[in-house]
């Protein structure tokens, strides 16, 4: 039995505004950008434990196409997705949310 997958409200935060920022690059990048992420997250839900932490208890994994990662936990009953960070972007922010 796999986990459910949740997402803080930080990051559907950070989905929304890295979904309106592609969208107004090129019509249509945003909903490939989705894409991507879903996959990304069926990945996750597939085999959580498959990739190395980053931080104590927390893990990244990237989103292919796009310069992001997704940063979760795996507690005894979901998995919880706390950010979805630009691959250049100071680590302290998503950090700060640990």
């Amino acid at each position: 039995m796999s986990l459910p997958l949740v997402l803080t409200p930080e990051a559907e935060a950070d989905l929304a505004d890295i979904r309106t920022w592609y969208d107004g690059q090129r019509t249509g990048l945003g909903d490939r950008w989705i894409v991507c992420v879903e996959a990304t997250f069926g990945r996750i839900t597939f085999a959580p434990l498959s990739v190395a932490e980053v931080s104590r208890g927390v893990r990244r994994v990237a989103v292919r196409r796009f310069p992001y990662g997704v940063f979760y936990r795996v507690d005894p009953l979901q998995i919880a997705v706390i950010a979805v960070y630009h691959d250049r972007r100071d680590p302290r922010g998503w950090q700060a949310r640990v």
